[in-house]
């Protein structure tokens, strides 16, 4: 591999350790999604929720003058508490119907096939630092591909979520907007993805110069 193609490689590989590092981000923190419940003027408090892919916090913040619901980082009694169908024998009665449970469990699932396929593309890539062992870059890159893929249907899947609890009648939040957790995850998919596809497009053999040449004719690069 040429010293140009290296460093290529070698650029590619940290955006993908970039993009592996807020995949990681997203999937363990619990700040995809920010919810606001409709406020009535006589109220002192509120409380607002954020969550997941695992758990979902709530957090009664004092209102101030503008009768306004939030920022969620004000302080506040906060309680978290996992999914009921990630832990069963936690209470979580008021999650009980506020959680759509076919779509928290397919984004979590999602996800961890995304973390599934990004660990057998760092191992590809690191067996290819063996002598003679480029090829494996390319099985390497497809693996991120479809990690960054991966990504993205989880988003999807928690986009949907977040508008049904909106959308439900037994639900008291009734606005809401999408928080760091989530950014990461959208920035995890295009860095995973393109990246992938990069490493691919640069660990190819070189193309033959000539028509009457195959690619196993071309001579080799040093």
């Amino acid at each position: 591999m040429s010293q140009t193609k290296t460093l290529k490689v070698r650029v590619t590989l940290f955006c993908i350790l970039a993009g592996i590092v807020l995949a990681m981000t997203a999937v363990v923190t619990d700040h995809w999604a920010v919810l606001s419940p409709h406020m009535e003027h006589h109220n002192t408090t509120c409380e607002a929720a954020h969550f997941g892919l695992w758990r979902i916090c709530t957090k009664r913040i004092p209102m101030d003058d503008s009768k306004t619901c939030g920022p969620i980082t004000l302080p506040g009694e906060k309680n978290c508490s996992y999914f009921r169908h990630f832990n069963p024998g936690e209470s979580s009665e008021i999650f009980e119907f506020t959680t759509q449970k076919e779509y928290s469990i397919s984004a979590a699932a999602i996800a961890i096939f995304s973390l599934g396929f990004v660990i057998l593309g760092s191992l590809c890539v690191l067996l290819s630092f063996g002598k003679k062992r480029d090829y494996l870059l390319r099985p390497a890159s497809m693996f991120y591909a479809f990690a960054g893929l991966c990504i993205l249907v989880s988003v999807e899947v928690m986009r949907q979520s977040v508008k049904r609890m909106i959308d439900s009648e037994d639900t008291v939040w009734i606005e809401y907007y999408y928080s760091w957790s989530f950014a990461c995850a959208c920035a995890a998919f295009v860095l995973l993805f393109l990246s992938g596809l990069a490493l691919l497009l640069f660990s190819l053999p070189r193309m033959p110069r000539n028509p009457w040449e195959s690619c196993m004719d071309a001579e080799p690069e040093h």
